[in-house]
Order: C-alpha cells, then structure tokens, then sequence
C-alpha cells in the first residue's frame, strides 16, 4: 500500500511571509497584502529584508524588516565585541523612535515582530530611498551636492541623539572609557597571537584616558559613513543602531573620523566627505557638549584600535572555522591594513 504524501515543508521565506502578514494586518488592517518580500546582502550578524505593505486604501509602504538570524548567531564571535555591546531588535528599534523623536533622521518604524516559532524577533521601519554604500556617496556625482553638507549635518545628527534623556532609554549595556579598554586587551590576549601595533595603541590610550573627555550618555556605537542613508540633499537617516550602549558621546565623533570609512579619500578626516570644524560645528548647532582636537583624536586613535580589534576576531573566525565565509575573510586581511594605519596616526 502506498504510503500518504507528507505535506510539504514550508520555507523559511514562507514561515516569515506569514509572520509579517498577520503583523501588517494588525498594525494597517484587514486586506493588507505582502509583496516582494526579499532578503537583502549584508548585515552578516543580523537578518534585512524588504517588502512592500500593499495596504486596504490601495496604497504601498516600502518597509524593511530587521530580524536576529533563526541561528542566533553573532558575526565577531562569543568574545566579540556585539556580544558586549550588542542590543536585541526590539531595543534597536526603541532606539530608532527615542533619536526620531528628538530629530535625528532615522526611518520611521511602523511595528515590531514577535518572535514565535515562524520568526526570531524584529522591527519593520520604512524603507527609504537613497545610498548607502560609502564608497558611492563619495565618488558619484549624484552625491556632490550633499557631500559638503554631510560632515555639519552629522556633527547635528551625533549631538541630538547624544541628548537623549537617559531615563528615556531602554536598558543599555554601559562602559566607561578603561571598561573598554580592558575588553579589547581581553580579546586580543585570547587569541594568543602577538599585534605590536594594537599593543602600542593600547599602552598610549591607557597612558592618556584624560583626553576622553566627560560625558556618558547613548552612544550609537557605529556611526560611520556607511551606516548613513544619503541623498542629492544630503543626510537622509541615520541606521544600524545594533551597537547602542551607555559610554562616551565622544567615541562616536572618533568613529566616524578613522582613515577605513574615507574609503580612499583621505584628505577628508570625517567620513572622506569633510572636515573636523564643520563636525564641530554641526555638533555644537544640536546642542552637543563642547570637544577639543584631543579628545578627537583620542577617539580616532581610540577607533582605529577597536576596528582592527574586530578585524583580528573576523581573522581567527575563519582561520578557527567558526565563521568560515567571504566576509570574515576578507575584513580578517584588513587587519594588518588597519595596524599600518593606526602606528601612522600616532607617529
């Protein structure tokens, strides 16, 4: 006797449709349809995906949905840095609607997801038109109208959501400036494996940590060129709030200044589209706390010691097998990249 066909499995695409599409009806009413649901490159230790809300008025919301990947899996590792300062989506998209509210340039989020056996947990926020690789925004001539505006405007950016009440925010992981300096010894002591240039970087933070300046509020965490949707006109939103923590509103401004997110165009320190005094400037028009040329360059210096830390966690990653893909080789090679750059910061 034949045996009954089982019924089909469904996919892990048709699991999330589903999932979205209960969503979208609670959130925008009965009728609402998903459409073009598609999973986006990037984002190797979270889950992006784009779709459209065909909605009961006949109208369409572009919409992108941040999700934990079903494996749970996190890119730097165990001992990595998103393992210490990493958020949940839940707490990211929080984040989105606290910077929105104060007038940092985000995308607007319409509702969260609940993680139940078709899904892990996520956000759905609108899906917003303009660039985002940096290399782009940096050469196309689309963008040569707005790259002189940038620098000011995420100087203005930085400082609105530095602002932010503390008691407004959601739980947060917090670290102070030798928190975190001890954390990237840490890792870089587990991996037993000799980096005079990060070693020297370290001794010369830790020697100077005055320079950090005061302050400890929402630090974004990777606020970068890169991380930034741009138009003709300029700053269009602010992304990638996965890293938000407690710490030093400085480490952001430092952050954006490191020579890996110039791509190339070096002679423009902040983000290769511009220069210190407009960052100051927009920082100080947002209300920021006053900085000197030395807390920043604490900060860049401080940067470039942590993205190259991140770099020897990609590298060990691959080499150990844990994380075996083209992405954590190629950023591992950029380790030794990163080390030049940072011995010639401090020469």
């Amino acid at each position: 006797m034949a045996k009954a066909e089982q019924p089909a499995m469904k996919s892990i695409e048709d699991e999330l449709r589903s999932a979205l599409h209960e969503a979208a009806i609670e959130h925008f009413g009965d009728g609402t349809e998903i459409e073009g649901l598609v999973k986006l490159s990037g984002g190797a230790s979270r889950e992006t995906w784009s779709f459209d809300a065909a909605i009961p008025d006949g109208g369409r919301l572009p919409l992108i949905l941040k999700r934990d990947p079903p494996s749970d899996e996190v890119t730097d590792g165990p001992t990595g840095v998103a393992s210490v300062l990493g958020v949940d989506r839940w707490t990211e998209g929080r984040l989105l609607e606290l910077a929105g509210e104060v007038g940092v340039p985000v995308p607007r989020v319409h509702f969260f997801l609940a993680a139940d056996p078709r899904t892990t947990a996520g956000f759905v926020m609108q899906r917003l038109e303009g660039e985002t690789l940096g290399r782009r925004i940096l050469r196309e001539d689309a963008y040569a109208e707005a790259r002189p505006k940038l620098a000011f405007q995420c100087g203005q950016a930085a400082a609105r959501l530095h602002g932010i009440p503390i008691d407004r925010l959601p739980p947060l992981n917090s670290l102070r400036v030798d928190e975190e300096l001890q954390l990237y010894r840490d890792i870089l002591d587990s991996f037993e494996h000799a980096h005079a240039g990060f070693e020297y970087a370290l001794h010369w933070l830790e020697e100077r940590q005055a320079l950090a300046g005061d302050g400890h509020t929402l630090a974004h965490g990777d606020y970068r060129n890169g991380n930034f949707v741009v138009g003709p006109d300029g700053l269009r939103a602010v992304l990638d709030w996965e890293l938000g923590h407690l710490g030093n509103p400085f480490s952001d401004l430092g952050w954006i200044c490191i020579k890996s997110w110039r791509y190339g165009h070096v002679g423009k320190p902040v983000g290769g589209f511009g220069e210190v005094d407009e960052l100051l400037a927009g920082y100080q028009a947002g209300g920021g706390a006053p900085f000197t040329v030395e807390n920043l360059r604490f900060w860049e210096v401080f940067g470039c010691m942590r993205w190259g830390v991140v770099c020897v966690i990609n590298a060990f990653s691959f080499l150990t097998g844990s994380q075996r893909t083209i992405e954590t080789a190629t950023i591992g090679r950029r380790a030794a990249e990163t080390e030049y750059d940072l011995l010639e910061l401090l020469d």
